[in-house]
């Protein structure tokens, strides 16, 4: 690492999914230099690339964060585990896999909100060009781009028979989410090779690394920003035991995600007043929302114990079954270890007067007590079933100014009766759709929560007792106009020049499932923002410098 990086344009911090695309198209311009920065290590772990793996990355502190939340009131105090990637690629490189846009109407709602170049219209085009879909180029789908989505390599009678199941309960089968209305129950699509996984390191960093204009430098982590003049001029960093200073003479860009973003704010002197007077760190700029409207997607594990079809746990359980496994995989790249997951997928309403689909099923043919622990040795299914548009608000904080220090994270899962509402309704439509006749020959029983439950009363508790996240943090740098926005439609941070965030951090509200592609296409539409502004002021510029005089002149 040089001294100072006064020969940078632009300094990226995280290089998660939305760090490495932006190195990438930033760095495309070999005029640009571009510093980026991450505090784990290389994805060279063999566990990331194996799909099964991600169960050997969650909760490894060589990938993860190893985050934790506070007690929270609405799960009964518990706490929860709340991983996020710490490496090369981010969470890209320990998550489902799952390739899922979202719906149209989350982006028009955005762009509705005051956002302008935020609606489905203006995104579609760059969720195309970075793809490089199994279909082919459609209206829909991209081919050679760098973002590769398969289908999976495998099937299961169990999930086959819930896709029939919920048909018949009045969400058809589909093949694809990705369309703008994800609505309708089918296996997903998912970012993989070949039955590797795609993790965004691969797709957008790999094949740029010998670009001399870009430098990527893992092990580093951004202690604050220096502010001078109103003006974000650098970082200072922690790298190989010492602080350094690095400068950037464009752009500061934080990809650090939902949890690292906002707490570098707060570190720095940006964010709420007495949050910062209380530590002892000192107002540079006062933005009440930094932190704040945290969302996250709840799930609600239901467990059912089945007879007459196999399932993982039956596999994981044997011997047998663990080698049958491994040599499946080492010859063909399918089988169980190529799995996400979750692998069947449903999208439906909680009740009929809902606008548009806001439950997101992730259907898996094991189950355990709880993530981390081994499956149960009877043979079941998971139906997860989650609000895609939660309405409680949490917040993430810093302890203290030290980065080394955890922040304290409170997601106040359903601490909104309107979401206690759709979580009983949840347990209710799944409930309908395991005791439809597509189901009944394998005599599903409720396991998890139970057919105990069955007031109002009962379900809301049952959801506060099998609820956890499912690692979807999104919304604490929103996006906005209004005094509790933390950037602008251009992802500039409100009032502090030179510093922008692209990240899910900025979400007005969450997108309608899995949020990694969603993060990408913000990345995708900061990189055109941010060289566009570049451009202007190159322009702006080339007209002000006074005109040269002719030879020969005094």
């Amino acid at each position: 690492m040089p001294e100072t990086a006064a020969d940078y344009d632009y300094l990226i911090v995280g290089a998660g999914p939305a760090g490495c695309l932006l190195a990438n198209r930033l760095s495309a311009d070999p005029a640009n230099r571009v510093l980026l920065l991450e505090a784990g290590g290389p994805d060279n772990y063999p566990w990331i690339h194996i799909p099964v793996g991600y169960l050997y990355c969650i909760g490894n502190p060589r990938t993860d964060w190893c985050f934790d939340t506070e007690a929270v009131p609405g799960l009964h105090g518990r706490a929860l585990k709340y991983p996020r990637g710490r490496v090369l690629g981010g969470s890209s490189s320990i998550n489902g896999m799952i390739y899922m846009r979202g719906q149209a109407g989350d982006y028009d709602g955005w762009a509705a909100a005051g956002n302008p170049g935020w609606a489905w219209r203006d995104l579609l085009p760059l969720f195309r060009r970075m793809e490089d879909h199994y279909a082919g180029d459609s209206e829909l789908h991209g081919a050679g781009g760098e973002w590769r989505v398969e289908r999976q390599r495998l099937s299961w009678a169990i999930l086959d028979a819930f896709r029939d199941a919920a048909a018949q309960s009045g969400i058809p089968s589909v093949e694809d989410f990705n369309g703008g209305d994800n609505a309708g129950c089918g296996y997903f699509q998912v970012n993989q090779q070949r039955g590797v996984r795609w993790n965004a390191s691969k797709a957008f960093l790999r094949p740029i690394m010998g670009r001399t204009n870009l430098t990527v430098l893992t092990g580093v982590e951004a202690q604050r920003l220096l502010l001078e003049d109103g003006r974000a001029a650098g970082l200072l960093v922690d790298w190989q035991g010492a602080r350094r200073e690095l400068r950037a003479r464009r752009e500061v860009i934080l990809c650090a995600g939902s949890i690292g973003s906002p707490t570098l704010l707060q570190r720095s002197g940006i964010g709420p007043r007495a949050l910062l007077e209380r530590l002892g760190i000192g107002v540079r700029h006062a933005l009440p929302g930094v932190g704040g409207n945290l969302q996250d997607h709840l799930q609600l594990r239901m467990i059912y114990r089945i007879s007459g079809a196999p399932t993982l746990n039956h596999i994981a359980n044997s011997l047998w079954g663990k080698l049958g496994m491994g040599a499946e995989y080492l010859l063909r790249r399918s089988g169980p270890l190529s799995m996400a997951p979750s692998q069947l997928g449903a999208f439906a309403k909680s009740d009929p007067g809902q606008a548009r689909a806001n439950l997101q099923y992730h259907v898996q043919p094991l189950s355990l007590e709880r993530f981390g622990e081994p499956l149960h040795r009877f043979p079941a299914f998971t139906a997860s079933v989650c609000d895609l548009r939660p309405h409680s608000r949490g917040s993430v904080t810093i302890r203290s100014a030290e980065a080394r220090d955890k922040p304290l994270i409170q997601p106040n899962y359903l601490s909104d009766p309107r979401d206690l509402q759709v979580a009983a309704d949840a347990i209710r439509l799944t409930r309908r759709i395991v005791t439809a006749p597509a189901l009944a020959r394998f005599q599903p029983q409720e396991f998890k929560p139970g057919p105990d439950y069955q007031s109002e009363a009962d379900l809301q508790r049952a959801a506060g007792e099998i609820g956890t996240t499912i690692f979807h943090p999104a919304g604490t740098c929103r996006m906005g106009t209004d005094g509790d926005a933390v950037v602008d439609s251009r992802l500039r941070v409100h009032g502090i020049l030179g510093l922008r965030i692209a990240d899910a951090s900025i979400m007005p509200s969450l997108t309608s499932g899995n949020s990694c592609s969603p993060v990408l296409v913000i990345a995708e539409r900061a990189a055109q923002m941010i060289l566009a502004d570049a451009a202007r002021r190159a322009e702006l510029s080339a007209v002000e410098q006074p005109h040269a005089a002719p030879a020969g002149t005094a």
